[in-house]
């Protein structure tokens, strides 16, 4: 009976195997194909490979199933046999190494070092879902490798953690030796991995021996883990329509030796290594006497992250923190949330403003929305209000995010200084033309459309510029998208909104609807959607109220009968006949939707806050044992 890993790297070095993607290269199968499908294929080429290995004298091999989750055998139409693929790559590394050497499963990023926008649960449930299939077969340990970003390996081996507490290797790609692509000072990220759950930390691909060397020597004395190292056979050239490395099997076995002196537990070979190589290696380290691992003296550093930050990647963005509410997306699925939109003001008085958002708080809103700048008329900055509506009120704060008015330097901008004061729920529009505003002779920019700024408003939570540089702290958006359900071709309609959910919108804001057969169709039309929807609810003031919204408003039409209700109303009579038409609509809205979006007319706040109020009064008759009531 093997000593399972742990107490093996104890003991000494292990020589892990080689490539097997560039292997199979060189031995004539094109790139372009699925590598892991020949687990399916071409099972007995890929045991011949493994059985190469170990008899080169490999102590370690690593399954067939780099690149074998969802989203990058989708590339290949391969996505619905995952569970297969894996599966097959471990019972043919274990048929390959017997007794002779452990199995490792081999589980690569997903995101290869590209910015992308996967979001954060399908990452996680792309993860698990490998890892489930490779555990299923038993392996001695999992090798999460080739990993460029630490939040990403972070996240990957929290997955791990939550399956099985088998040994788990984590290898991070660098190019300069010193930090990850995502800004982390090495020492600091294996710090964050060991503390995450890491058994051995350590560096593949990019990299040749001398690369690694010098990465080794960088971290010495302050990494309190042993270390693993993979290192490519050089620099790929291309040459004669051949891709080619340089390292000679006998460069690598000079190396080995020295990667183990500088702390190296376990040393294989990546990008362009053979069985040539590992064997050079085996050879060099077959008399090498490993000291024994001791971390007494070790000075591990203090991360120099954020807290916030290294809270995320701890626990693999799986919270919003102790501190950090629920956002509107956590509330809404759970009982009736109310979002009411108050316009700022197109003056410098704000008091009526905050004496509307106080009472919107104290009639129970959930968060009070404002445009930005909406119809083109200049109003005061939504930022600068939902600052203070947050600070003074105690109300969360919901920004309209226009493309009209800003270039991406100013949208960028614009967006960090909302995360700075803690303004992190948005709404991105595309916004009215200028010329059709106060100041027509102004431009309207439109850098961007409302798909691009969900998509880059999404890009900042991962951390990453406009520009694709790291800002060194995830922002933490919550971004939701606009939907005009007013329109003659409702599917027409979704499809759009479908692809801004794509883009990465966690929510939906309808446009003002007033008639309730509409309710019900959107509610047919969205239910496949799987992120909330917020009907949009605008009591009327007056019948000349209604025929200009009716008449004139883009976006939004009343049916002939609310119209006729509201024709000649003015004054009291008028918002009292509103606001009954309104409370009718939300009767409807609730038996559909948790979310209610109510937009108040004029500053009449008392309006919206009486709405308010009457969901509460509906949703507390609800029989819903999630509604805790307010």
């Amino acid at each position: 009976m093997k000593p399972d890993l742990r107490t093996r790297w104890t003991e000494g070095v292990i020589v892990g195997d080689g490539a097997m993607g560039t292997y199979l290269y060189q031995l004539g199968f094109p790139v372009g194909i699925s590598y892991e499908e020949l687990n399916l294929l071409n099972p007995q080429m890929i045991e011949d490979i493994h059985r190469q290995y170990v008899n080169a004298g490999a102590q370690m091999i690593e399954t067939n199933t780099f690149s074998a989750n969802y989203e990058r055998l989708a590339k290949f139409g391969l996505e619905h046999k995952v569970e297969e693929i894996n599966r097959a790559g471990v019972r043919i590394a274990r048929q390959a190494a017997g007794e002779q050497a452990y199995v490792v499963g081999s589980v690569g990023a997903i995101r290869e070092g590209k910015r992308s926008n996967t979001p954060l649960p399908e990452l996680r449930k792309y993860f698990r879902q490998q890892l489930n299939a490779i555990l299923a077969e038993g392996v001695d340990g999992i090798l999460l490798e080739t990993f460029f970003e630490l939040e990403e390996l972070a996240l990957a081996l929290r997955q791990v953690r939550k399956l099985t507490d088998i040994p788990v290797i984590c290898q991070l790609t660098v190019e300069d030796s010193v930090r990850t692509q995502d800004g982390y000072p090495l020492p600091d990220a294996f710090a964050i991995l060991a503390e995450a759950g890491a058994d051995m930390v350590g560096l593949n691909c990019r990299i040749g021996p001398n690369g690694v060397m010098k990465a080794l020597e960088y971290v010495r004395g302050k990494v309190a883990l042993p270390l693993s190292v993979y290192p490519d056979a050089g620099v790929a050239s291309y040459i004669d329509g051949e891709y080619r490395y340089k390292a000679k099997p006998s460069y690598f076995g000079q190396s080995a030796v020295r990667l183990a002196e500088l702390g190296a537990r376990v040393v294989g070979g990546c990008c362009g290594t053979t069985p040539k190589h590992i064997a050079a290696m085996a050879r060099a380290l077959e008399d090498y006497s490993s000291p024994a691992l001791d971390f007494s003296s070790v000075k591990v550093p203090s991360p120099q992250v954020s807290i916030t930050m290294e809270k995320d990647i701890l626990h693999g963005w799986d919270s919003n923190g102790e501190d950090t509410p629920p956002t509107l997306v956590d509330l809404v699925q759970e009982r009736p949330t109310v979002i009411v939109e108050l316009d700022p003001p197109r003056d410098l008085d704000i008091a009526n403003f905050m004496v509307g958002a106080e009472l919107l708080k104290k009639a129970g809103a959930d968060a009070v929305t404002m445009a930005d700048n909406s119809l083109a008329v200049t109003r005061m900055s939504n930022m600068a209000l939902a600052h203070l509506v947050q600070r003074e009120v105690g109300l969360r704060a919901l920004v309209h995010i226009t493309c009209r008015d800003r270039n991406m330097i100013g949208s960028q901008s614009h967006m960090m200084g909302l995360n700075a004061l803690g303004i992190d729920h948005v709404l991105a529009v595309t916004g009215d033309p200028s010329k059709f505003g106060d100041l027509p002779g102004a431009s309207s920019v439109y850098d961007m459309t409302s798909f691009d700024m969900i998509k880059m408003i999404k890009q900042l939570n991962e951390g990453v510029a406009f520009s694709g540089k790291t800002l060194k702290h995830r922002a933490r958006f919550v971004v939701g998208a606009a939907f005009n359900p007013n329109v003659k071709h409702l599917d027409k309609a979704v499809h759009r909104l479908e692809k801004k959910i794509a883009a990465g919108a966690d929510y939906v804001m309808t446009q003002p609807v007033y008639d309730p057969q509409l309710i019900a169709d959107i509610r047919a039309a969205t239910r496949h959607l799987d992120v909330p929807v917020f009907i949009g609810i605008m009591p009327l003031a007056s019948g000349r109220n209604a025929e200009y919204l009716h008449n004139e408003v883009p976006g939004i039409q009343l049916p002939d009968h609310i119209r006729g209700r509201m024709s000649g109303l003015e004054g009291e009579e008028g918002r009292q006949t509103g606001v009954l038409i309104a409370q009718e609509l939300i009767d409807v809205a609730l038996e559909h939707f948790n979310g209610i979006y109510i937009m108040t007319p004029f500053m009449l706040y008392g309006m919206s806050a009486a709405l308010t109020e009457y969901v509460w009064a509906k949703a507390k008759q609800r029989p819903n044992p999630l509604f805790q009531g307010k």
